[in-house]
């Protein structure tokens, strides 16, 4: 591969590994490097990230604002789906993934780039995701992945061979051989994993570690006043906010701009919602989950999540369903939970049957539009209300008092349960039958 491969785009970051990395692919491939970082909502990690990579050796670096598509594209759409990993985890990595992986593909395609590089270990899901992505969008281009290869693994077997080599190659990292653990950040979640963490008894919300949270304070710090927020949905997506202090939260914030006005809503594109919902959720204590999860490539890891935003949306979203979703309709979308998240963490996003169920899922979000009011609380997301123009809920059907029987006889239920009883009474007679 190396003497046809003359440029090589490679994932970048800034940090340690993925420095040594650009380094040691133009040194072993002789070829030019660009770096590419996709700004999905890492913040300040991107801060003097083009000055570095230029200094390790790269040829240019480009940063794509991929920060609107990835709440629009990806976030937002996982969310209507309802989807959750394991019942716990609410996918922050494993659907940035597939962002990343097209932002990359188009740049290499535009830089006439011959690879694609990646420093995702072997061990874990990354690399398939990156790799699964790029095949999908781009099939023609090579895929480069050290990790994977003997002579690299050799080379680099630990971390102080990596802080050897980038002093011995000037390259301009801070690092130290001693990390208790590893962080990845987007504009969903920030996840916690390896070192410390790696001991699934080890206990990360204690006083010790409350500096490792980024997004979020721990429940015990939260305020003891419960907080209100109320939300806009139109076609499974929330599209506004009300809030008493949202001036105050959009002069922190900086970047969010308003896109208008609903009667008393606020209007933002997807990224200003998660944005103000990540403040809201996070001065809260909401959305960290600590779990032991199953990889696709075969062993159980544990990982430490926050998702302040993405959990009071996911809560959020499901009491407006509640409202305004069909009973059969939304067993048969919630059968599919299990099945679409895992196309997720799978790295199956571009895959067809990833496609074919959201078709399906955003079919059943026609109607799954209107209002809903939550109170915030020391890391807890509390129903407070729900009203929508598109409601299928009959307070005329549903009320114990008298005076409806002409929207429900209650005298039909007796024919219901007969029919519903018959099959379970003919298995009865037949057990009975059996045992004497």
């Amino acid at each position: 591969m190396s003497e046809n491969v003359k440029k090589i785009l490679v994932a970048y970051s800034g940090g340690l590994d993925t420095s040594v990395l650009l380094t040691w692919l133009k040194d072993t491939y002789q070829a030019e490097v660009i770096a590419y970082c996709a700004d999905v909502g890492q913040a300040e990690e991107l801060d003097g990230l083009e000055e570095k990579a230029l200094k390790t050796g790269a040829s240019k670096c480009i940063i794509g604002d991929l920060k609107e598509t990835f709440a629009r594209d990806y976030i937002f759409p996982m969310l209507q789906a309802g989807a959750i990993y394991e019942g716990q985890y609410l996918l922050g990595t494993s659907i940035a993934r597939p962002c990343i992986s097209e932002g990359m593909v188009r740049a290499a395609l535009e830089h006439g780039a011959d690879a694609i590089a990646h420093g995702a270990t072997g061990k874990g899901n990354d690399q398939v995701r990156f790799e699964l992505s790029a095949a999908s969008l781009a099939p023609g281009v090579q895929i480069i992945a050290p990790w994977r290869q003997k002579r690299f693994r050799d080379q680099f077997p630990g971390r102080a061979e990596m802080i050897a080599y980038a002093a011995e190659n000037q390259i301009p990292v801070q690092a130290s051989i001693k990390k208790s653990y590893s962080m990845d950040r987007n504009l969903l979640h920030i996840s916690f994993e390896s070192g410390v963490l790696e001991d699934p008894w080890y206990d990360p919300s204690g006083e010790a570690d409350r500096d490792m949270y980024v997004l979020s304070v721990s429940p015990e710090e939260a305020p003891d006043r419960a907080e209100y927020v109320q939300l806009l949905f139109e076609k499974g997506n929330c599209i506004g906010i009300r809030h008493d202090d949202l001036p105050a939260i959009l002069s922190q914030l900086g970047d969010v701009m308003v896109e208008g006005q609903s009667g008393d809503y606020t209007l933002f594109t997807p990224y200003g919602i998660m944005r103000v919902l990540n403040l809201l959720g996070g001065r809260n204590g909401i959305g960290r989950v600590d779990m032991v999860e199953n990889r696709f490539v075969g062993m159980k890891s544990r990982g430490v999540y926050e998702t302040p935003g993405g959990y009071i949306l996911l809560q959020a979203h499901r009491q407006m369903e509640s409202l305004t979703m069909d009973r059969e309709v939304m067993q048969l979308r919630d059968s599919l939970i299990p099945k679409y998240a895992q196309l997720v963490y799978n790295g199956f996003w571009f895959a067809p049957e990833r496609e074919t169920l959201q078709a399906l899922v955003t079919e059943s979000q026609k109607y799954v539009s209107g209002e809903v009011r939550l109170k915030l609380y020391k890391g807890n997301v509390i129903a407070g209300g729900v009203r929508s123009p598109l409601s299928l809920y009959n307070e005329a059907v549903a009320t114990m008092e008298g005076g409806a029987e002409h929207a429900y006889n209650q005298d039909d239920a007796t024919g219901f349960i007969r029919l519903n009883a018959l099959r379970l009474k003919t298995q009865a007679s037949r057990r009975l039958k059996c045992e004497n």
